[in-house]
């Protein structure tokens, strides 16, 4: 076998089909789906009976604040769902039209709309300064990033889709981590009340929610960012054109 003879067999072995299960390959996707449909079913039912009571979060002077939250919830919720079934491969490959569908209805009546609420509620946050700008910052970003891979869709450059959208989709549940840091930074600050704090629990839940704010999205961005530069050495994966995801 000529050495021109052995390229074209290893090419042709490489674009073989693997024939075993592939599930194993991302072992994250069905747990976080599982996670992102829990979070949804135990926090958007008390959004939906539109009772400013029951809100998480309480900004009672501002009158707006509650309509955008209400909008925010609904709309990302909506973006939560559709987006754990965008970045399972197998699904995007057996059902390539509701991958397609699936992914307007997460650009056109998740992010958008979630996104521009966002803007809204970042304005007008109860958790001080350091919270507005990382709210206000994270919605640009979400929304900046989510119309880039909507954009790279329709014009086909489908590897440049892919990394856009990996990046809208760790922003998108970036909200289920902030329950984690809540606790966690907490626990934290919590011996400083009557120190640093000087017993103001205004102040401690300013530095509580400031510094959630930023962990809760950061964090998932950059290691959504170290995932694709990781696999970067191996090319781009180039999606077939009947696998887009968004509207085209």
């Amino acid at each position: 076998m000529t050495t021109d003879d052995t390229i074209s067999e290893a090419r042709r072995h490489r674009s073989r089909p693997a024939t075993g299960p592939r599930w194993w390959r991302r072992p994250w996707i069905l747990p976080l789906a599982a996670v992102a449909v829990l979070f949804v079913a135990i926090s958007l039912p008390r959004y939906l009976t539109f009772d400013p009571d029951l809100s998480r979060v309480q900004q009672p002077g501002v009158a707006v604040h509650y309509p955008f939250l209400v909008a925010h919830v609904i709309f990302g919720s909506i973006a939560m769902l559709t987006c754990c079934i965008q970045v399972w491969p197998r699904f995007r490959r057996k059902y390539p039209a509701v991958h397609r569908y699936a992914g307007r209805i997460y650009v056109v009546a998740g992010v958008l709309p979630a996104g521009a609420a966002a803007l809204v509620l970042g304005a007008t946050t109860p958790f001080g300064p350091v919270a507005m700008a990382s709210n206000l910052l994270l919605a640009v970003i979400w929304l900046g990033c989510t119309l880039q891979g909507f954009r790279a869709a329709r014009q086909r450059r489908y590897a440049d889709h892919r990394r856009w959208m990996i990046r809208s989709f760790a922003l998108t549940v970036s909200i289920i981590t902030n329950r984690v840091w809540g606790v966690l930074v907490g626990i934290a600050l919590a011996p400083q009340l009557d120190t640093t704090f000087r017993g103001s629990e205004e102040l401690f839940g300013q530095a509580v929610g400031g510094t959630v704010a930023w962990l809760g999205w950061t964090v998932p961005l950059l290691i959504a960012q170290w995932w694709l530069e990781r696999g970067s050495s191996n090319g781009p994966a180039v999606m077939p054109g009947r696998e887009a995801s968004g509207a085209r």
